[in-house]
């Protein structure tokens, strides 16, 4: 309990009141309101709220929440299957469907990936079972990675100890992460049309190098499919993350 007392220039309390501790921050009031409002309105509230930020690309938003929904207890996995994953999905079809252009996409997956630093280190502790190492990248001449990522996220929360090599990956350092790991599965990602010959090249180059028998391989992105997957030599198609989870399970036998 405390008489009235200067804390801050400007801030005076003026009657006796119970606190255990103040902070000044430079966070937006705005967030700070919505956190004490979701630790008081419960785990969907906290979810639906994550999700809701990532559409809007509010980087400060998403990650406050996450850390209160993680203080919460809230399991890491149902933060990235009921709200992270939810809205990163909603803003790649509001992409596709020229809603969101360019900007909005770049400023979702920033916020995305400001939540994922700080539950991914807890994905790998949680209760999921280890299922097998996977090695991902988006080929050659594609930049795109919100879909990729997606696929990351999940496979992690779902027992994978994931490599991701990023975007504009030549069929050369496929196969160097190839030959030097332990890969179970290989994941290649083609968002445009005009690079879906990059991932048939990187089968190929495993093949020249006598490496494709070492490891699975899946593709997937926009324009793939099955029947385009057969004709390169794939093992594993998929049409969405849910879907490359479960395909890679069956991969290894673990489905």
């Amino acid at each position: 309990m405390c008489k009235a007392r200067t804390l801050y220039p400007g801030l005076i309390l003026d009657r006796e009141v119970h606190f255990s501790y103040i902070a000044i921050t430079k966070k937006p009031t705005s967030s700070i309101i919505q956190e004490q409002s979701l630790q008081a309105r419960g785990v969907m509230a906290s979810l639906d709220e994550i999700r809701k930020a990532i559409v809007e690309g509010d980087g400060d938003t998403v990650l406050g929440l996450t850390k209160v929904a993680l203080d919460e207890n809230v399991p890491a996995k149902e933060i990235l299957d009921n709200a992270l994953v939810p809205g990163i999905q909603k803003v790649g079809e509001l992409f596709e469907t020229g809603e969101y252009f360019l900007p909005e996409l770049v400023m979702a997956g920033d916020a995305m990936t400001r939540a994922l630093e700080l539950i991914d280190p807890i994905l790998g502790k949680e209760d999921a079972p280890r299922i097998g190492k996977f090695l991902i990248g988006t080929v050659k001449d594609d930049v795109h990675d919100i879909g990729k990522n997606i696929v990351v996220m999940m496979l992690k929360g779902n027992g994978w100890e994931v490599t991701d090599l990023g975007v504009d990956i030549p069929p050369e350092e496929f196969r160097s992460a190839v030959e030097k790991g332990d890969f179970n599965v290989l994941g290649l990602s083609s968002l445009l049309t005009m690079t879906m010959a990059r991932a048939a090249e990187t089968i190929d180059t495993l093949k020249a190098a006598g490496l494709r028998d070492k490891i699975k391989i899946m593709v997937g992105g926009a324009p793939v499919t099955q029947d385009w997957a057969d004709k390169v030599g794939a093992d594993g198609y998929a049409a969405d993350a849910p879907a490359a989870v479960k395909v890679a399970a069956a991969l290894v036998g673990k489905s």
